[in-house]
């Protein structure tokens, strides 16, 4: 069977090249266009990873399934000109993640018929992430328990995958999983995984999946989730470290075929990611830190716009979405905390950047369809892009890029993914 490109570069990541994989994990259009671009222009495959709580087989908050997901995707991919081929499909955080608050056997039973959508729609890359407790269990859970769970339900992916006619999935495991799009709170930072509890979470999950017959399956687990010291909260990162990670680094060394797959990498320096990659951790996951930078190329265009047209033409995209906000606050309330104008910075702001839940919102929607029009009709002068977005305006005096609104917007969102694949890349240097 021929490997797929994420097995290749990985392979050469083991076999002393400095490639590999960055995953961008998010559903909108707008961001997975510019990582299109950006996978275009480097020349690299473009892995793209739905997470549990965005697409699952009840639709999740983007009302898509897997299937549906693929398919929109491919369409996006055709609509923008990029080789759908080059697109890698991988699910996020897949496990009972979504039901913590049920019983351990009604959380699975969601979380084996979310893995059997996932692999029958011909996602590639599954992360198995069963780390989390659900009702009644403790604390953290044992490994062996998540390495139970994780081996029924490749044991699911292997037969939906093959009853499909598609390739046996690729799959991710671990048990010191960070939590989905940022912590908390930083303080006190996060703590590098000790090789000992590498080791551990290797060893029971290889002899689990054993027992389970899971032999062909162990043989296409890439990758080890571990924590490598960096993580992000609302208003602060921690960057990393590579003395503090040197261990589990010489650690992996001696393990056949596997990599680390680190998670919230986002808002890392570049010379950092490259590092992480030199450092083993050869799948790097973004997936806040895109959407960030989409909310400010946004904001960015609606401050053009009130500084250039009549203030009953625009269309207040700011005010719009943090009203949406607080008429619906289920995404944001129970991670926010502070007074009415913390709690106003923190929507906006928070570099865990909860209000991309709300960019599918009808009225915040039609408000960004508003300031795109209305800069279409009425182009600003050049003077307020230096002013407002001074990156896109060098590329549009130095290079020719086009004033289109959302053509800007893509080119602020590729500056948050180039370096991404430019630490993936075997022969690039850090800028």
């Amino acid at each position: 069977m021929t490997p797929s490109p994420i097995q290749t570069l990985l392979q050469r990541h083991r076999n002393g090249e400095r490639s590999g994989v960055y995953s961008v994990c998010s559903s909108h259009s707008q961001v997975l266009r510019a990582a299109m671009d950006v996978a275009q222009r480097h020349d690299t495959p473009l892995l793209v990873e739905a997470t549990s709580n965005q697409v699952d087989q009840f639709g999740g908050y983007t009302g898509m399934q897997p299937a549906q997901f693929r398919d929109w995707l491919w369409a996006l991919a055709d609509e923008h000109g990029f080789d759908r081929t080059r697109l890698v499909l991988g699910g996020d955080h897949l496990g009972p993640n979504a039901w913590q608050a049920q019983a351990p056997a009604t959380a699975m039973a969601h979380a084996r018929d979310l893995i059997a959508a996932y692999a029958s729609a011909g996602f590639h890359k599954i992360h198995l992430d069963c780390s989390m407790s659900c009702a009644g269990d403790p604390t953290p859970l044992p490994d062996a328990t998540v390495a139970a769970r994780a081996a029924e339900l490749a044991q699911v992916a292997e037969q939906a995958a093959a009853a499909a006619g598609l390739p046996p999935p690729l799959y991710v495991i671990g048990t010191e999983v960070p939590i989905p799009g940022g912590e908390a709170s930083l303080q006190g930072g996060v703590a590098v995984t000790q090789p000992a509890a590498a080791a551990a979470t290797l060893e029971v999950h290889r002899e689990v999946f054993a027992r389970a017959g899971l032999d062909g399956a162990w043989q296409r687990v890439i990758a080890l989730v571990v924590q490598p010291g960096v993580d992000f909260d609302h208003s602060s990162v921690q960057h990393y470290a590579p003395a503090a990670a040197r261990a589990l680094s010489q650690w992996l060394e001696a393990q056949p075929r596997i990599v680390f797959e680190a998670h919230s990498t986002d808002y890392q320096r570049e010379r950092a990611l490259h590092e992480l990659v030199r450092d083993h951790f050869a799948i790097l996951k973004v997936g806040p830190a895109a959407t960030f930078a989409l909310r400010e190329a946004l904001f960015a265009l609606a401050a053009i716009e009130a500084e250039w047209l009549p203030s009953a033409q625009c269309s207040q995209l700011p005010e719009v979405l943090d009203r949406r906000m607080c008429e619906e606050p289920r995404h944001w309330r129970r991670h926010y905390q502070g007074d009415a104008a913390e709690l106003r910075l923190l929507r906006r702001y928070a570099l865990s950047d909860r209000c991309r839940y709300y960019w599918g919102d009808v009225q915040v929607r039609a408000a960004v369809e508003r300031l795109v029009a209305n800069l279409r009709a009425t182009p600003p002068p050049l003077t307020l892009l230096s002013q407002f977005l001074p990156d896109a305006h060098r590329a549009v005096v130095d290079r020719g890029l086009d004033t289109e609104p959302l053509a800007l917007v893509r080119h602020h969102i590729a500056g948050c993914l180039a370096p991404y694949a430019r630490a993936c890349s075997a022969n690039a240097a850090p800028r």
